[in-house]
């Protein structure tokens, strides 16, 4: 942990960092922007060397360990190298980085905007897709060892009979086939409860999930332990917000409010992006004297990753001094930080580092190393990285397949590509086929994608995460009228029509410059059901009517946004100011607005706000004046 902090710090004898003692809190870091647009708190170097931190102020013990934002700070300062903005991951999702599922306490960790694992049709009409993610699952069962039981049924892939009965159950409510399910004299055992919940979730009917929750807690059927209640919660945050999920957990006995309740809690934050009360939540726990884990840490590096990077320093600080060793998400978190910000040499370092910790790259942290080195041209060292990773016989690897589809895509190399899917061509599992259609989709190969894609059909019954990875190809090259058609095959053929597919078609509407169709399809989706759309399927059409200047469209998306549930980002103000920008007038008020959605502005963002400052006086003004 030391040498991982010495990788961050390379520069910080040099400019004479001081380690001083302070008791301080873990408190959200407040942006103020002088007229340069400069935040005046202090941010992360993102150079050559490392994580760099300055004026840092830190104690040893957890009890009083934290971050400010006062003259005795616990952050670093700033230099960012950044050439991408932080935020826009959030247009479409987290990277691949967080779609990798696990730390070493086996849980997995919520990834609020990636869409794996989603399909339309196994969606109900009272299920909340929120923004579709992997399942945290640990309110159902944490053992001890951090295996859940959750884990050992997904791998059985069974269902159970309660399951059925409730996904029978006529209407919204599924109380009266429980009842008749007890009636009946069926079985009603704490296995047979957790695979129906289990099941739910995986298809994300949380409205029933708690639906169930709540009928076996009433009719006293089962007696709540903590798993339970943190399952209730998990529950009630995705459903009812974070508010509902904090008013609960006072309902809930003191003897079971645990470790488990409240970094289910914060988990919740992390998929809501509320840094502020993710944080709060953090200190809440140390005020209990809970021990600092890795999986807490990993929920804030999450955060920090999309929010606010210079923090992320002084977790690791944290870390080592609370003896918390780096999990290998903690790994890829870093690798993807550093990548992000095109340190490609603070990457390496940081992958040397996981090695000498005994700690193998998986394939989904090379496959996030590819990608980086892609972006920054090195395609050489992306080469010989995939050579790597396919071994020395990629038909007894074979399960690296998928990963290195698209990665060879995003290097044009289409031989590559053909090679790899030869090899899985002959009996290709789906997630096969899927990468398949997005490489040749990638290389505008739309004969090659197409014929992948009717093979898919001809073995498994269609679904609309298969379809929606070819309406996303046909949307890339414009070509609307067989995006219609596959959409029409997809109802004739009984697939349900879902925030998938809506977003799918969206984006077809906007590649084919029809914004106002796009528009329309989206609020005929949401009044025709009560599943919401996906984040990115309003972020598309938001985009667009900003790039106009559209000030009343941009802001009618905002508004819809929030009517559906989604808690303003940083991301929606961004778009919401682009507007304001290329319309060539001020936003009003639009300061109030952030403070009132505890949204506090990044570097980017606090440029944007002096551009759209209707009281800033320019030199020429002064003048006049």
């Amino acid at each position: 942990m030391l040498n991982l902090r010495r990788i961050s710090l390379p520069l910080s004898r040099m400019r004479g960092l001081n380690v001083r003692v302070s008791c301080v809190k873990l408190m959200p870091n407040t942006c103020v922007e002088n007229e340069a647009g400069i935040s005046d708190s202090p941010e992360i170097v993102s150079g050559n060397g490392g994580f760099l931190l300055r004026n840092r102020c830190y104690h040893s013990g957890y009890g009083s360990m934290g971050f400010s934002v006062g003259r005795r700070e616990f952050s670093s300062e700033a230099g960012a190298k950044d050439t991408k903005d932080e935020d826009d991951e959030l247009e479409e999702g987290f990277s691949e980085l967080e779609e990798t599922p696990v730390g070493d306490e086996g849980e997995k960790l919520l990834d609020p905007d990636s869409e794996t694992e989603l399909s339309d049709d196994s969606v109900s009409e009272v299920s909340d897709i929120e923004e579709p993610h992997n399942e945290l699952e640990l309110p159902l069962s944490h053992d001890e060892g951090g295996i859940s039981e959750v884990k050992k049924f997904s791998r059985k892939r069974v269902e159970s009979e309660l399951f059925k009965a409730i996904m029978d159950a006529p209407g919204h409510s599924i109380h009266t086939a429980l009842d008749k399910w007890v009636e009946d004299g069926k079985e009603l055992n704490r296995e047979e409860i957790s695979l129906a919940m289990v099941n739910l979730r995986k298809h994300k009917m949380y409205e029933r999930a708690l639906q169930l929750s709540e009928w076996l807690q009433s009719k006293n059927h089962l007696e709540f332990v903590e798993r339970d209640y943190a399952s209730r919660l998990d529950l009630i945050a995705k459903l009812h917000g974070l508010y509902k999920a904090e008013v609960y957990v006072e309902s809930i006995p003191k003897s079971f409010r645990s470790e488990i309740i409240y970094r289910t809690l914060m988990a919740n934050c992390v998929t809501q992006n509320n840094m502020k009360k993710a944080e709060e939540i953090f200190n809440k726990m140390k005020d209990l004297e809970f021990p600092l884990t890795v999986f807490v840490c990993n929920q804030l590096f999450l955060l920090y990753k999309r929010n606010d990077r210079k923090k992320i320093a002084d977790l690791l600080l944290l870390m080592e001094h609370e003896n918390v060793k780096p999990s290998p998400l903690t790994y890829k978190i870093l690798i993807d930080v550093k990548g992000q910000s095109n340190d490609i040499d603070g990457m390496d370092q940081i992958v040397d580092k996981m090695k000498a910790d005994g700690i193998e790259p998986d394939v989904q942290t090379k496959a996030v190393l590819v990608g980086h080195y892609i972006s920054a041209g090195l395609a050489d060292k992306a080469k010989t990285l995939l050579k790597e990773m396919e071994g020395e016989n990629l038909k007894e690897n074979r399960w690296v397949c998928q990963a290195l589809l698209p990665l060879y895509a995003n290097l044009g190399m289409a031989d590559e590509v053909g090679r790899v899917w030869k090899v899985c061509e002959t009996h290709p599992w789906p997630e096969e086929c899927l990468a398949a259609i997005e490489a040749w989709g990638k290389l505008s190969k739309i004969d090659e994608a197409e014929a992948v894609f009717e093979r898919m059909s001809k073995k498994w019954k269609l679904t609309s995460k298969h379809c929606s990875v070819l309406l996303k190809v046909y949307a890339n090259h414009k070509m609307l009228m067989k995006g219609k058609d596959l959409i029409k095959r997809m109802a004739d053929s009984g697939c349900r029509i879902g925030p998938l597919t809506w977003d799918a078609l969206i984006k077809l509407y906007v590649k084919a410059g029809e914004v106002e169709k796009a528009d329309s399809v989206l609020q005929k989706a949401v009044m025709q059901t009560q599943v919401k759309p996906l984040f990115s399927s309003y972020i598309t059409i938001q985009e667009q009517y900003a790039k106009r200047g559209d000030i009343h469209n941009t802001e009618k998306i905002f508004y819809r946004m929030k009517q559906v549930g989604y808690a303003p980002r940083i991301r929606q103000y961004q778009i919401l100011i682009e507007a304001y920008i290329n319309a060539k007038v001020p936003a009003y008020g639009i300061r109030d607005r952030l403070k009132a959605d505890t949204i506090y502005p990044n570097r980017n963002l606090a440029n944007m706000l002096i551009q759209v400052d209707g009281f800033r006086k320019s030199q020429v003004s002064d003048l006049l004046d």
